[in-house]
């Protein structure tokens, strides 16, 4: 794959902006590089590269989307947007699995694992989500040696097992139909990266969206990042319906840094 190195440019993004719709200018197999540091991945399309992968992510994704798996519903701003862009409007939701940090504010002071996991009807959504962190993982240490060794090393010093989702990770998060402001990823374990994989159909939009590298990242069915998102500010575009029932959907796994060791 060829690498494209990412130089800082100026932007006048802030937290908080709503993203506007940015056509992906990072849409081909490559590795991101910020100076001599190769710090993530970007693939188009993950069945050239690891069919079981895609095969895991399809179960997942259409598991996720029945009636089977509990969901938590949404009202952002880009469903408002989705329209303005000329599109059908959106239904958003999104489940989390594996471990959810502690919520002082919701009288919750522990980390807990994700109710999902306890529901019997989404156990099949488990079993392909479990699957598809470690092929995930797996293609990572494929691809980026270095990052899955730094970040296994990471987990193993700063995540108890009974915290962690797969080798590399603590949670997962599925999104529906979700886009995002701008933001960083400040509750992530630092030195490690997210992957975020999209199943999508009769929509367009949904890239990510790095402004501090001009780099925004093309969201086609079956790409995916593998981006540190502690590092920069970054959004997702507005997702725009194209025909009924259209939509865009994540599978994102990240690490959190509120399970550290004691």
């Amino acid at each position: 794959m060829k690498t494209i190195d990412l130089g800082i440019v100026k932007h006048n993004c802030k937290v908080g902006d709503v993203c506007g719709m940015i056509s992906p200018n990072v849409t081909e197999d490559c590795f991101l590089a910020d100076g001599d540091e190769i710090i993530g991945f970007y693939i188009r399309d993950i069945r050239k590269h690891n069919p079981m992968l895609a095969k895991y992510v399809a179960i997942a994704n259409a598991e996720f989307r029945s009636k089977r798996v509990p969901k938590a519903t949404m009202s952002r701003s880009s469903a408002v947007n989705a329209r303005r862009e000329g599109g059908l409007g959106v239904e958003q939701y999104s489940t989390i699995i594996g471990s959810v940090p502690p919520k002082p504010h919701m009288r919750r002071a522990y980390p807990t694992r994700s109710s999902v996991h306890d529901v019997k009807s989404a156990e099949v959504f488990i079993k392909a989500m479990l699957n598809v962190c470690r092929e995930s993982e797996e293609l990572i240490k494929l691809l980026t040696p270095h990052i899955y060794e730094q970040q296994q090393r990471i987990i193993a010093e700063n995540v108890p097992e009974e915290w962690r989702l797969g080798t590399l990770f603590t949670s997962s998060i599925s999104n529906y139909n979700i886009s995002a402001s701008y933001h960083v990823d400040n509750a992530n374990l630092k030195g490690c990266v997210n992957v975020i994989i999209a199943k999508r159909e009769g929509s367009r939009g949904g890239n990510t969206t790095v402004p501090d590298y001009d780099a925004t990242f093309g969201s086609f069915d079956n790409s995916m990042l593998v981006y540190p998102a502690w590092r920069n500010l970054h959004g997702v575009t507005p997702i725009v319906p194209t025909e009924p029932n259209g939509y865009r959907n994540t599978l994102v796994f990240y690490p959190l840094k509120a399970f550290r060791n004691e």
